[in-house]
């Protein structure tokens, strides 16, 4: 084969493309992403090495270098002050609504968490709420890269990051970090638990509406792809759990995949100029 011949041939490939202009628009934000999810994906790897039950460390790690990832890829396309407010208002939403689900068991139905993530606020770990932030802004940048009108993006934004919890919720749940007393359909959680994941999905992906309407940046399109990926991998090589890897691999990978393909504009207004 024609090495030039092969080389366009990579260097027309959707994914590759819309990765690499995603870098090239705001590079010290895109590439302090990147370093981020590699940390991130280094934190995977070595979970599975830890004894179940005491996987506490990697697992913040993982949530707090995805909220890192998520935090600077907005900063490329909307700047630092939008996407921290966007990072801060997400996670006080998360902390809202799993404060509110602990004590009266709206939206999600009725869980507790027990003390293994900490530090703990009201009964809810701060990991739980930064992880609210830290897939849902790669949630909304896939939307903004698949749809165009803000009601669809609002739509589309809930349901991709509704399908990372057909993942988060089993293994979590594995791990001792919470539990459903009264069980449930899905590997022991209750379906009402997705009903009211999309209902808060929806209302932070209006949030982000609010504030980063322009944030549609391929490297937290790739962060989605990658936690989803990883997720798929864990549960059929680790956890042992094929249903849950096919289940939440058939919503959330493709998302992933179609969004770095098919990049284009987000919902509604035209873009505001990134603020540094």
């Amino acid at each position: 084969m024609d090495l030039s011949a092969a080389r366009g041939r990579l260097s027309a490939s959707p994914v590759r493309h819309g990765l690499a202009a995603g870098v090239g628009r705001a590079a010290p934000s895109a590439l302090a992403a990147l370093a981020a999810l590699a940390l991130m994906w280094l934190a995977q790897v070595v979970t599975p090495l830890f004894e179940r039950g005491h996987r506490w460390a990697p697992t913040t790690a993982v949530v707090v270098l995805l909220a890192g990832a998520a935090a600077c890829a907005t900063a490329a396309s909307a700047g630092w002050r939008r996407a921290a407010l966007a990072v801060a208002a997400a996670t006080t939403v998360g902390f809202a609504v799993e404060a509110l689900g602990t004590r009266t068991g709206l939206p999600f139905g009725e869980y507790r968490y027990s003390d293994s993530l900490q530090p703990q606020l009201f009964g809810v770990p701060a990991v739980v709420a930064l992880a609210w932030a830290g897939m849902g802004l790669p949630a909304w940048a896939v939307a903004g890269r698949l749809v165009s009108s803000l009601p669809a993006r609002i739509a589309v934004g809930a349901v991709a990051l509704t399908g990372w919890d057909l993942f988060l919720d089993p293994q979590m749940v594995a791990e001792g970090f919470w539990s459903w007393p009264g069980g449930g359909a899905y590997r022991g959680i209750p379906l009402s638990n997705f009903a009211g994941w999309l209902v808060v999905s929806a209302l932070l992906m209006a949030v982000f509406a609010g504030l980063v309407p322009e944030a549609t940046s391929a490297v937290a399109a790739a962060a989605y792809l990658l936690m989803a990926v990883m997720e798929v991998l864990g549960f059929i090589l680790f956890f042992d759990d094929a249903v849950v890897a096919l289940v939440g691999g058939l919503v959330c990978v493709p998302l992933g995949l179609a969004a770095l393909a098919r990049p284009r504009r987000g919902a509604g207004a035209a873009p505001r100029p990134a603020r540094r």
